[in-house]
This record gives C-alpha cells, structure tokens and sequence, in this order.
C-alpha cells in the first residue's frame, strides 16, 4: 500500500490521534468523526475499502451532486472540509492551522477536462499550492464559458478566446500574465492528447510581463529596537512573540523556518542554531545568542502550552498547532504599528523586513558579502548582492560627478 492510500478506519484515528496531540476538544473532534461517517456509508455503498484523494474528490462531488458548492448547507460544506483534512494528512502527515477555505467545484464536461489536466500536473510534482491557485483561475474561465452557454471543448473557437483575453485587461500584470500562462498550457495540453484538434495555445499572445526587483524595504536600528520594546512580555503571547521576533531581527531567519523551528533544532550545548531552510534545503548553523537563548527558555517556562508537538512556537490558544507564515507576518505588523513607527504604508511590515534590515546592518559595519551570505543562509553571494542597493552611504561613494554642458547644448533644436 502506497504512502497516498491508507484503509479509512486506520486512516482517521491518525488523524484524530493527531487533533488530540494538537489540543482538539472533545465537541470538535465529535463533529469530524460526525462528518466522516458519511464517507463510510459512501465508501461502503460503493465497495470501497482504501482511501485515496481520488475517492475523496468523488465523495465530494457526490455530495455536491447537481447543486453548486455555495447552494451546500452549512453541515455539507463542514462535510467536506473535513473529508479535505484526511486528504490533507493523507499526503502530508499534518493539517494545517486555517479557516474553511471554498471548494472549487469544476463542474461539467469542460470541468471534467480541467480536472484531468490538474491530475496531470500533480503527476509532474506540481506543489499542492500552485494547484490550488491554477484550480481557482481555471474557473474563471469556465465561468465565462458557461455565460456564454458553452459548455464542451469542441465549442471553443478563437473569437472566444480572444473575448476571455480581453476581459484580462483589468488584471493587474502580474495575474494577466500567470492567467495567460494557464490558458497557454491548459490548450496545448488539450491539443496534445488529442482532445481538440485546433492548438490554440498559438493564438494565446504573449504578456511581455517581467518582475521587477523592488528596493528591499528596511528599517533603522532604532526603528528595530523599537519594534522589539514594543512587545509585552508578561504574557504568554508576548513571550512567544519576543522570541520569534529575536530570531528574525538578530539572525535573520525567515519566517517559514522561525514557524517550522524545533526543539532537535536548538543546540544548547554547543550555543548554536542547526536547522535545514525552507526556502532553499540548504544547512546554516546560526549562534544562539543568549538574548534569544534567554527569551526561549522564559517562553517554553512560562508560556508555551503542554503539547507533545516538536515544534516550538504554537499557538496560545486551541488548537496548540504550529504557527504559519501569514500569522507572523501579522504579529510583526502588530507590534510596528504598537511601536509607532512612521511610513509604515510605504514600507513592508512582515519578518522579511527585518531580514532585510539585519542586512542593512551588516552592511554599515563593513561586513563582507560572504559573511552576511552565510548568515542569512545565501547559496551564493550572488543573492546577497541583491542587498547592496540599501546600503545608501556607500553607493554615495560611488557617484560620479556630473560635467558642466555648454550653453548651446540647451539651445539645440529651439527654431
């Protein structure tokens, strides 16, 4: 048995096992065994015995039946999100912390065509996140065909297209160009396995779009100790925040990684943080500075709540699972607009700002580039260069004078 499938009975007191670990009360874990039992009754009457995220996604879509999603009660949208959680652990060994999100229900025989080609590109490694956002404007676009009473591929013809593309115009850039993109693979793949005869992804124009590399936004040392005063450490929140804060504005850790960090992660020992990254896969060992030694220890004594979780940083209220980088972000932002800290509008107010800043730092000490790349966990100082745009004294230095011009350098071309 594969590790995506897993016999349903088995499979749900893992996950329940899991809510448990995670501080789940007893009412909550009730409505998910509540929920679930519908899926038995449908995997019984079908003669299933083996949970898969197929037959998940057939559940549902039995479930919805010819109703749309927002038609669904209330107990029928909790149905199934909770099947999406078995899913969920299913392939991952977790669930995330988060609200309810919508089920997107491609419906019909051009929905059917989406849904292979979001198969396909599971098959290709495709991370589950990209799926859900190619999922959400897939639908769009299936909306619009349905407006247009369309509802089989062989229908679409290039005046349609066109009249899609159009409609495009009111995105911002960057979601034009990722909505042409889809289109773009989603036709060639149709005309490639031999679903429609015409490859329109030809007639799909290109967007020209190119990501410009904005200025990293940053913050002074005072601005920084600021931020950090702000924080009252009185309360197991306020424990909890100092110390990621620190993790983020003295070493320069990512946001994914500060969340993900745990306990086999610190080395008291040897006053040392060891710790793969998220974003890159790459190893750092970062110092454990007594500051931030000092405030872990106050939050894992004083306001970290029981849990047998490995992570380090939950939540303070149930459930206990790890935060995310969304929550962090949010918590930052909290504690810059508590500090009063100006221009905050105009700058980015997240733990990535820190970073930067951290770098600004290191940079007005004269520290060289292959030092603050192996702080801030660089593969290469080619991405540290990234930052020497902040670094405003020096490129001072670097200026050339601008040379006079001759008065009739103005006076060319006047009649």
């Amino acid at each position: 048995m594969s590790n995506t499938e897993r016999e349903l009975q088995i499979l749900t007191e893992e996950v329940i096992a899991y809510l448990e670990k995670l501080s789940y009360s007893e009412s909550r874990i009730s409505q998910y065994r509540s929920a679930w039992q519908r899926l038995f009754s449908y995997m019984e009457a079908n003669n299933l015995q083996i949970y898969t995220p197929s037959v998940g996604e057939a559940f549902i879509y039995h479930l919805i039946g010819e109703n749309s999603y927002d038609e669904l009660s209330r107990w029928e949208k909790a149905i199934i999100q909770c099947t999406n959680v078995l899913t969920e652990f299913l392939e991952t060994e977790a669930v995330k912390f988060r609200r309810y999100k919508k089920f997107i229900d491609l419906k019909g025989p051009v929905g059917e065509k989406m849904n292979a080609y979001i198969a396909y590109k599971k098959t290709l490694g495709v991370a589950q996140e990209t799926v859900d956002i190619h999922k959400a404007q897939l639908y769009k676009f299936l909306h619009y065909l349905q407006e247009n009473e369309l509802y089989d591929v062989d229908t679409i013809n290039r005046h349609l297209i066109m009249g899609f593309i159009e409609k495009l115009n009111c995105y911002t850039p960057y979601n034009r160009h990722t909505m042409l993109s889809l289109l773009k693979q989603f036709f060639r793949y149709l005309y490639e396995s031999s679903q429609i005869d015409i490859d329109y992804s030809k007639i799909i124009p290109k967007s020209n779009y190119k990501k410009q590399s904005k200025l990293p936004s940053v913050y002074t040392s005072e601005e920084v100790e600021d931020l950090i005063s702000a924080i009252d450490r009185g309360s197991p929140k306020g424990k909890r925040d100092y110390a990621m804060i620190l993790l983020a504005a003295r070493l320069g850790l990512r946001a994914k990684d500060i969340c993900t960090i745990q306990f086999e992660n610190l080395k008291w020992e040897r006053s040392l943080i060891t710790l793969n990254q998220g974003k890159t896969g790459q190893r750092v060992e970062l110092p454990l500075l007594p500051e931030i030694g000092e405030a872990i220890i106050d939050y894992l004594k004083y306001g970290r709540p029981a849990s047998t979780l490995t992570y380090v940083f939950l939540h303070v209220v149930q459930p206990f699972d790890r935060l995310n980088r969304s929550t962090l972000h949010s918590i930052v932002t909290q504690y810059l607009r508590k500090a009063g800290i100006k221009n905050l509008e105009k700058r980015k107010r997240g733990p990535h700002a820190l970073r930067h800043s951290l770098a600004g730092v290191l940079l007005e000490k004269k520290t060289p580039l292959p030092v603050i790349s192996e702080i801030l966990g660089h593969s290469s100082t080619e991405s540290t260069r990234f930052y020497l745009r902040i670094d405003l004294a020096t490129l001072k230095q670097c200026a050339l004078e601008v040379p006079p011009l001759f008065t009739n350098f103005y006076e060319r071309g006047l009649c």
